[in-house]
């Protein structure tokens, strides 16, 4: 053969190598591409609810806060809620105002700089319709993100599969889809961002100046996710303790040293100067400990020096002295501020029984495994094989794969609400698990024989490719089941359950999702378009706390309180206003220039016994009728301070919701007592009942209720909708928001008073 036919065959090869790769390559990009999508798509679902409204609203109550934030940046520039003057807000926690300028600026700036690139660009779209969309952007790009985080686990298998897991991660899809413009979306995003970045500085097979830039890179993370959201303490304790455990496992380095060095100085020294975070973050009792890691990195940088062994216990005995008489006088001193009461409850989940306030947000309870089950499925199975894998090979990055998904799941554990902080170490953790599982069956099938040996206890036995096929398809199918029948679920993934269900707001707090709900239930919004039409934006309406950012933003009116809950004293001064009767409640309320009761409460239409028709009507305890408990616990946490004040007397008091009734096993229902009959909300709840109960013929099946006398009818919302409606739509739920007009002048002349004690 010539030497031109040598070329020639040889440039065919090369050719036919260039196909073969670039086909892989291909087929890289289009399942991340295809997965992005999929991210992408299932987070803006509930835009089917939307469409008919013509805007789309945020969900939940939260965003509202950081929308209000993004709004004044995009009008008046992104540092004017912290500068020149810091921004209160005076027509949230009325009298005394919302300190907006103490805000973690992160997501609203973002969400301001980039609506101020598009604005630019020509694209005409309203402020809360783009924060609608920047949570599934967001998710996507968490999703890409975690893509080469486990690419550099275990290749681009287990990148794909764990981008892919936490597309579909239900608590993850609940906290980015459409209009969950909150902390979660940037901390989730950081966090990611953060692993990658650091975990690549650390990496020995790269150069210095990858380190370097990798560290500063890892450090912005850091910055970010501390200005972002409060769960930024996890982080900076999960990267403090494994660089620790590192050094405990004898693989200590200069190129850690500096990594550690650069990330943390640079990144803290960016977060002070956030004005909600401030110098004191430094002294934090879960930040102290960055310090005491770098002491110790110190030492071990000190003891690789070629000195005597006398030397080596000098200098580590010094440092050690210096660090525990260090943390000694910050302490002393009093510099050593304390954690939140939040965050000690997540490590100390019994600590939330003794604080009302905190326990009586849902996503603040304690995580049942059956719950756990729930949202996870049988992928619960491939994380414990990843924990397996990832202990058994125990490099640098698995042992942070390791550390991270262990605190997260105790932490998920701990609260609810973060179940979302272990979605992506549990979408790393399965990815690894499978990966591993399958290496092995894929390695038997690319055998050239149609067997290999294996080894028994007595002899040699051959195993075909048909083991590792089946194999393979048990895995695939578990995968398939979980996402997409989910057994724990009657068969309907959980996925779309979280992903498909309309926003708070056009729910009107109903749990109607998936195929329950046809239309938006428009009771909140028609209450808030009256509001908004009627009162003026000073007029003072009290409300539970829950719908104070609604209120505020939607409905254009002052609101006592919200979900910032920045003033315990003054939820608990709503609480006892909704439980006292009614002199007791408004001689509260006179102190607050309050003008309107606010309750939302939702009824159980009761069809007859030959379900021919509706002949009933009861509280149906997804509303205040399911809230006041948590009224009644957090004004009675207030016992001692109302009887100091003359709010509360041996006659008019309460501990928590006992002192107005009990549950009866009988009825099943709970049964008030003259205190609670006489309360301020069961009246006012009782009331409208009766009203929708007269307007349509029916009976109520409640205890019989008595007309307010200081409050009168302004507007009830759900007084149109007719119960045959109600049983089609809204599977027998009628959602009433009630508005309620208080009559100072009947109130003063009973009581003879204008004054309050």
């Amino acid at each position: 053969m010539g030497v031109k036919e040598t070329l020639l065959n040889g440039l065919k090869g090369f050719g036919k190598l260039r196909i073969q790769a670039s086909h892989g390559s291909i087929i890289t990009f289009s399942a991340l591409l295809l997965i992005l999508f999929i991210a992408f798509t299932v987070r803006v679902l509930p835009i089917r609810w939307e469409i008919p409204s013509g805007t789309l609203r945020l969900n939940e109550f939260d965003p509202y806060y950081q929308f209000e934030l993004t709004n004044k940046m995009v009008q008046e520039g992104l540092l004017s809620p912290y500068w020149p003057t810091p921004w209160v807000n005076t027509q949230q926690w009325y009298p005394d105002g919302l300190p907006m300028g103490s805000s973690l600026p992160s997501l609203p700036m973002t969400a301001a700089f980039l609506y101020d690139i598009v604005s630019g660009l020509g694209v005409n779209i309203d402020l809360m319709s783009f924060c609608a969309l920047m949570a599934p952007f967001l998710g996507m790009l968490s999703v890409l993100i975690i893509y080469f985080i486990g690419k550099d686990f275990g290749g681009k298998p287990a990148g794909l599969l764990a981008a892919l897991i936490l597309a579909l991660m239900p608590s993850y899809i609940q906290r980015s889809s459409l209009g969950f413009f909150d902390t979660e979306t940037v901390g989730v995003l950081s966090l990611l961002l953060f692993s990658y970045l650091f975990l690549r500085a650390i990496d020995p097979n790269r150069s210095i100046r990858s380190m370097v830039l990798y560290s500063l890179g890892s450090a912005g993370a850091l910055a970010y996710f501390a200005g972002g959201w409060g769960a930024a303490y996890f982080l900076i304790g999960l990267a403090s303790l494994f660089v620790f455990v590192l050094v405990l496992l004898k693989r200590y380095n200069q190129r850690l040293l500096l990594a550690y060095s650069i990330t943390f100085g640079i990144g803290l020294f960016i977060a002070i100067g956030i004005p909600a975070i401030q110098p004191r973050y430094l002294v934090a009792g879960t930040v102290l400990p960055v310090a005491a890691v770098f002491v110790v990195l110190c030492i071990a940088e000190a003891l690789r020096a070629q000195v005597s062994p006398r030397t080596k216990t000098i200098i580590a005995a010094t440092f050690l002295t210096a660090l525990v008489a260090g943390f000694a006088v910050v302490s002393v001193s009093g510099g050593l501020t304390d954690i939140a009461g939040k965050f000690i409850s997540i490590v100390d989940p019994f600590y939330r029984t003794s604080q009302p306030l905190i326990e009586s947000v849902a996503e603040h309870r304690i995580s049942a495994w059956g719950s756990i089950y729930y949202e996870l499925g049988i992928t619960i199975l491939f994380f414990l094989v990843g924990l397996y894998f990832t202990l058994k090979n125990p490099t640098n990055r698995n042992v942070f794969l390791l550390l991270f998904g262990l605190a997260t799941l105790y932490f998920a554990s701990s609260m609810v609400r973060l179940l979302i902080l272990l979605a992506p170490a549990f979408a790393l953790l399965v990815a690894v698990g499978v990966i591993s599982m399958l290496r092995p069956y894929n390695a038997l099938l690319r055998e050239r024989g149609s067997q290999i040996a294996v080894k028994s206890k007595r002899s040699l036995q051959r195993v075909g490719r048909e083991y590792s096929i089946f194999a393979i398809l048990i895995i695939f199918a578990l995968l398939v089941t979980n996402f997409a029948f989910s057994p724990q679920t009657g068969g309907q993934p959980r996925m779309f359950d979280a992903a498909y269900s309309p926003l708070t707001v056009t729910s009107a707090s109903l749990p109607l999702g998936g195929s329950d709900l046809r239309q938006p239930v428009p009771q909140w919004l028609n209450m808030l378009s009256w509001t908004k039409t009627n009162l003026k934006g000073t007029t003072v309406v009290n409300a539970w706390w829950d719908y104070g950012y609604w209120m505020t933003l939607l409905g254009n009116v002052t609101s006592l309180a919200d979900n910032a809950t920045i003033n315990a004293t003054q939820i608990q001064n709503i609480g006892y206003s909704m439980m006292a009767n009614e002199t007791y409640s408004l001689r509260m309320m006179a102190n607050y220039d309050a003008e309107y009761y606010l309750v939302y409460m939702t009824l159980q239409l009761v069809p007859s016994s030959d379900g021919t028709r509706i002949e009933g009507v009861r509280m149906a305890g997804y509303g205040d009728e399911g809230k006041w408990t948590w009224m009644a616990r957090i004004s009675g946490d207030a016992r001692g301070r109302f009887f100091n004040t003359g709010y509360m007397n041996d006659e008019i008091s309460w501990d928590n919701e006992t002192s107005f009734g009990a549950y009866s096993n009988q009825t099943n229902r709970w049964e008030w007592n003259d205190k609670g009959l006489n309360s301020t909300i069961f009246k006012m709840m009782s009331w409208a009942e009766q009203t929708y109960a007269n307007t349509y013929g029916l009976t109520v099946q409640d205890q019989a209720s008595t007309e307010p006398i200081y409050f009168e009818e302004a507007y009830f919302a759900g007084m149109e909708l007719i119960p045959s409606q109600a049983a089609v739509q809204f599977g027998l739920l009628v959602p009433m928001v009630c508005l309620y007009k208080i009559d100072w002048d009947s109130y003063y002349a009973a009581t003879n008073s204008t004054a309050t004690p």
